[in-house]
C-alpha cells in the first residue's frame, strides 16, 4: 500500500473539488493518482511533479503547493540579500515591454539583485556538451528538466547512469549568486515549473535554491504588493545570460546552447518533448544494439514555453515560441562567459524504483474475473477507468492505486442487473407496450395481477384490458394518465400511472393494487351508515323515555301535593279532599 498527502508535498488534491472522473489518471503518464472511495488522490512517492493534471482537471480539483508566504518571509529577513532567478521563459508570459519593466517591478518587491536563470542555463550547456563530447560509446541524457530526471529514476531506473552528472540551469545559477554575493544570500527561483519545487529540495541540492514561485505566484504577489508593470519603468536584469542561453526553454534550446548539432534529422542529438515521445526514446535506449544519441529531453510538449504553471495560459503554445524567440532575437544578451567550476555544475542521481514486488498472475486473474472478463474476449481495453488495459487497471487494484468500482462497463451491467431486479421484484405491476401498443414485456406482478403469462407478449394490450388510456399517452394527447381503474373481469382495483419513452417509442403502465384498501374503505363507509342509524334510533329511545317519565313525574307530584294538603286539614279538623286514583 502506498500513501498519499505527505506533508508538503508539491502536488495534491483538493478533495471539495475532486468529482469522480478519472481525468487525472487518464492523464497522469505514471499512474501516480490512487483512487479511494471515489476521490482521486496524488501519491507523492510515484509522483514526478509534471503538472499534467493540474493542467487536465477540469475541475481544478488537483493544485500545487503555493510558496509565496514563504518568499515573504524570506523578504522581511532585511539581514540578508535577496536574489531573484527568473526563468527565461518569462519572455513566453509577458509582452515585450512587461519583459522590459518586469527587472523594475521586482526590485520594489524588495529583491536586491534580479537576474536571469538563463545565465546558469549557459553554463550547464557547455559543461553537457563536454561530457558528451567524452562519452560517445553510449546513449546520454541531458538533465535540465527535473520532471524527467524524477521519470528515470523512478520509472527508469535502468538508466540512472545514463542521465549526465550535471546540475540543472535553476541550480547552478544558484550556486553562482551565492558565490557572487555571498553564502548568506537567499535565492528564490521564479518560472513556469511546478517540478522545480521538489527539485529545490532534494538532499543533494540543499541550499542552492531557498523558494520556488511559479509565474502566477509572481503576478499573485504583484497585485497583493500593488505593483503594476505599466507604471514600472524599462531596466535591465544585474546579470545577463552569454549565447543564445534565453532559448533554453525550446525543444532544442540546450543543444543550440551548447553548440551542439541541432539539425532535426541529426541521428546522433534527439530532442523529445512530451511524455510520449520521451517514453518511445528511452525504449530504445533500453536496447543495447541501438546507436548511441545524446537526448535532450523536456516532459512538457513543445518545453517550458508549455509548463504547468504559466500565466496567462489561453496564449497558444505556439504563440509564446514566437514571443520567446522574437524577444531573445530582438534584445540579444551579452552577458560574459563565467566558466563556473566544475564542482558547482556537478550532482548524482539514484535509481528508486517504484515497485519491489510483481503482482502474482493468479490475482489479476481473480480481479479480472471479479469483474467479468474471464477472457481475453472480455477485457475490452476502453480506457474509461483510466488505465490503458483492464490488465494494467487489475494490477492498480491489486496495488491499491485503483478500485474495482473504476471499470464503467462492469458498474453499468451491474446496474442494469439491478434495474431488472428490482422491476423483477416489485409488487406493482409493470407493462411495457411499444407505438403500435404491442406488448413487449411485463413482470411477475403484472401477470399476477391479470392472470397471464409471457405467451401474451406480442399481442394488443387490448387483450387485457382497455387501452384507451395507452393511446392517449401513445398518441401524444398526454404526457403522463394517472387514474384509478376497477378491472371488473379481474376483481381488481388499481391505481394507474401511464407514461410514454419517447426515444424509445414505448409506453409504460406502472398498476398498484388497491384492491384491498377500496373494500376496507367500502366496509368503513358501511359500518359507519350503520352506526349512524344506530344513534339515531337510540336517540330517539331516549327521548320517547324522557317524555314518559316526565308524564308520570309529574302525576306523582300532583298526588304528593294534595297528600300533603289532607294532612294539613286533618290536623286542623277540616275534612280532607278526595284523591283521585292514578
Amino acid at each position: 500500500m502506498v500513501s498519499t498527502d505527505k506533508p508538503g508535498q508539491v502536488v495534491f488534491t483538493n478533495k471539495a473539488r475532486c468529482r469522480d472522473c478519472y481525468r487525472c489518471v487518464r492523464v497522469c503518464p505514471v499512474k501516480a493518482i490512487r483512487m479511494k472511495e471515489g476521490q482521486a488522490f496524488v501519491v507523492d512517492d510515484l509522483c514526478i511533479n509534471c503538472g499534467t493534471c493540474i493542467r487536465e482537471c477540469p475541475q481544478g480539483a488537483k493544485t500545487f503547493r503555493q510558496d509565496a508566504e514563504k518568499a515573504r518571509q524570506l523578504m522581511a529577513d532585511k539581514t540578508a540579500p535577496i536574489a531573484a532567478s527568473v526563468a527565461p521563459a518569462f519572455a513566453a508570459v509577458f509582452s515585450e515591454w512587461e519583459c522590459l519593466r518586469l527587472p523594475s517591478a521586482l526590485r520594489r518587491l524588495g529583491f536586491t539583485f534580479v537576474a536571469e536563470t538563463a545565465v546558469g542555463a549557459f553554463e550547464v550547456a557547455r559543461r553537457t556538451a563536454e561530457l558528451a563530447a567524452q562519452q560517445r560509446e553510449e546513449s546520454r541524457i541531458m538533465t535540465a528538466c527535473p520532471a524527467v530526471v524524477r521519470y528515470v529514476e523512478i520509472y527508469r531506473p535502468h538508466l540512472v547512469d545514463r542521465l549526465l552528472p550535471v546540475v540543472s540551469p535553476m541550480v547552478a545559477h544558484a550556486r553562482h549568486l551565492k558565490t557572487r554575493l555571498g553564502g548568506r544570500t537567499r535565492v528564490i527561483f521564479i518560472g513556469p515549473c511546478v517540478a522545480k519545487k521538489y527539485e529545490a529540495a532534494r538532499p543533494e541540492l540543499a541550499g542552492a535554491v531557498d523558494c520556488v514561485l511559479t509565474f502566477p505566484e509572481l503576478c499573485e504577489w504583484f497585485t497583493l504588493a500593488g505593483i503594476d508593470l505599466l507604471r514600472c519603468e524599462e531596466s535591465n536584469f544585474d546579470e545577463q545570460p552569454a549565447g543564445s542561453a534565453r532559448l533554453f526553454p525550446l525543444a532544442g534550446g540546450a543543444a543550440h546552447t551548447g553548440g551542439l548539432e541541432t539539425d532535426v534529422l541529426s541521428p546522433h542529438v534527439i530532442t523529445v518533448t512530451g511524455p510520449g515521445e520521451l517514453g518511445d526514446v528511452l525504449d530504445t535506449l533500453s536496447d543495447s544494439a541501438a546507436s548511441p544519441i545524446l537526448l535532450e529531453p523536456l516532459f512538457c510538449n513543445q518545453g517550458c514555453i508549455n509548463g504547468p504553471a504559466l500565466a496567462g495560459e489561453n496564449t497558444p503554445v505556439f504563440t509564446r515560441r514566437q514571443q520567446l524567440h522574437q524577444f531573445a532575437m530582438t534584445h540579444p544578451a551579452n552577458g560574459p562567459r563565467l566558466n563556473l567550476p566544475d564542482t558547482q555544475l556537478a550532482t548524482s542521481f539514484i535509481g528508486q524504483p517504484r515497485w519491489n514486488q510483481e503482482v502474482p498472475e493468479a490475482e489479476i486473474r481473480r480481479l479480472l474475473n471479479l469483474t467479468g472478463k474471464t477472457g481475453p474476449d472480455e477485457e475490452l481495453n476502453c480506457g474509461a477507468c483510466g488505465y490503458a488495459t483492464c490488465r494494467d487497471k487489475a494490477i492498480a487494484v491489486a496495488r491499491g492505486m485503483a478500485e474495482v468500482e473504476m471499470c464503467i462497463p462492469y458498474m453499468r451491467r451491474l446496474a442494469e442487473q439491478r434495474r431488472d431486479r428490482i422491476i423483477e421484484t416489485s409488487p406493482n405491476g409493470i407493462i411495457i407496450v411499444d407505438e403500435h401498443l404491442t406488448i413487449l414485456n411485463m413482470n411477475p406482478a403484472f401477470r399476477r395481477f391479470f392472470m397471464c403469462s409471457d405467451a401474451v407478449c406480442g399481442k394488443p394490450v387490448s387483450y387485457l384490458m382497455d387501452p384507451e388510456p395507452f393511446e392517449q399517452v401513445s398518441d401524444g394527447h398526454v404526457g403522463k394518465l394517472e387514474t384509478v381503474v376497477v378491472h371488473d373481469k379481474y376483481g381488481l382495483t388499481c391505481h394507474q400511472i401511464i407514461y410514454s419513452l419517447p426515444e424509445d417509442r414505448q409506453v409504460v403502465g406502472i398498476f398498484i393494487n388497491i384492491t384491498h384498501s377500496r373494500d376496507s374503505q367500502q366496509k368503513l363507509d358501511a359500518m359507519r351508515a350503520q352506526t349512524v342509524r344506530q344513534a339515531q334510533d337510540l336517540l330517539t329511545h331516549q327521548i320517547t323515555m324522557a317524555q314518559t317519565m316526565a308524564k308520570f313525574l309529574g302525576e306523582s307530584t300532583a298526588h304528593g301535593e294534595m297528600l300533603v294538603e289532607n294532612l294539613r286539614r286533618i290536623a286542623q279538623n277540616e275534612a280532607p279532599k278526595k284523591i283521585n286514583k292514578m
